[in-house]
C-alpha cells in the first residue's frame, strides 16, 4: 500500500514535469516546471531504493535526507510565492518573503541542521529509520530533526490557507477553485504532520498517507491552475475572433 502510494505520487510528479517541458523550453511559466522537477526529486528521495542509491554516492551518512528537507523547503516556498502573486494576497506575501518569513525559515533550517549534526547519521536509511533505531538519543534527535523539517512547510501552508479558502468560495473558474481547494487540503495535511510525534505506533502508516497525500494535493492543484490558464488563453483568441 505504502509503496504503491509512493510510486504513484512519483509518477504524477514526473508526468507533470514532463508535460511542462515544451512550455519551459519556450520560456513560458518556467517556475511551474521547476516546482514539478523539485517535487519529483523530493518524492524520489523519500523512496527507499533510490534514496539508498543516491545517499551511498554521497558517503552513506544520510546527507540525502538533509537535501530532501531543503528541497521540500524550496518547493513549498515557490508554491507559496506563486499563489500569493496569482491571488493578489499582498498581506500573506509579507509573511512569506518579508522579515517574518525569512526569520521562520532561518530558525527552522538552522535548528534542523544542528539536530542532524548531533545525531549519529551513518548508514543510509530512507526516513532515517535505521538511525532512529540505533539508540534512544538518536531516536529523540530524529524526532526533533523531523519536527524542525516539518515546521517551515506547515508555516507556509498556514500563510496560504486564508487566500486558498477565499479562492474556493469565489466565482473564479471551477478549475481554479478546485486547485485552491487541493492546495488548502495539502496545507492542512502538512500542518497535521506537526503532530506526528504524538501519533501512536499503530498509526504510523497514516503518516505516509498524510505526507504523500499532501504532495499529491499540491501537484494536482498546481496542474489544475495550469490547465485553467491554458483554457483561458485558448478561449481569448476565440472570443476575439467572434467579436470581429
Amino acid at each position: 500500500m505504502i509503496e504503491i502510494l509512493q510510486w504513484s505520487t512519483l509518477a504524477v510528479c514526473c508526468a507533470a514535469a514532463v508535460a511542462r517541458i515544451p512550455s519551459a523550453v519556450r520560456g513560458e511559466n518556467r517556475s511551474l516546471f521547476y516546482i514539478f522537477v523539485l517535487a519529483t526529486l523530493a518524492i524520489l528521495l523519500s523512496i527507499d531504493g533510490p534514496y539508498v542509491a543516491i545517499d551511498s554516492l554521497l558517503g552513506g551518512r544520510n546527507i540525502a535526507n538533509l537535501i530532501l528537507r531543503f528541497v521540500l523547503f524550496a518547493v513549498i516556498f515557490f508554491i507559496g510565492l506563486r499563489c500569493v502573486n496569482a491571488f493578489g494576497a499582498h498581506q500573506q506575501k509579507r509573511w512569506l518573503v518579508g522579515r517574518p518569513g525569512m526569520l521562520v525559515f532561518g530558525l527552522t533550517a538552522g535548528v534542523m541542521v544542528i539536530f542532524f549534526a548531533m545525531m549519529d547519521a551513518s548508514g543510509s536509511s530512507a526516513g532515517l529509520t535505521g538511525v532512529y533505531e540505533r539508540s534512544t538519543r538518536n531516536a529523540h534527535l530524529v524526532e526533533y530533526y523531523g519536527a524542525a523539517g516539518r515546521a517551515y512547510p506547515a508555516y507556509v501552508s498556514l500563510v496560504l490557507l486564508p487566500a486558498m479558502v477565499k479562492a474556493v468560495g469565489s466565482r473564479l473558474p471551477v478549475l481554479v477553485r478546485v486547485g485552491a481547494l487541493l492546495l488548502a487540503v495539502g496545507g492542512v495535511c502538512l500542518t497535521v504532520s506537526l503532530l506526528f510525534p504524538f501519533f501512536p505506533a499503530p498509526l504510523t502508516p497514516l503518516k505516509f498517507i498524510i505526507n504523500y497525500g499532501a504532495a499529491l494535493c499540491f501537484v494536482v492543484g498546481l496542474a489544475a491552475f495550469w490547465i485553467a490558464r491554458v483554457r483561458a488563453t485558448q478561449a481569448a483568441p476565440q472570443k476575439s475572433s467572434t467579436a470581429k
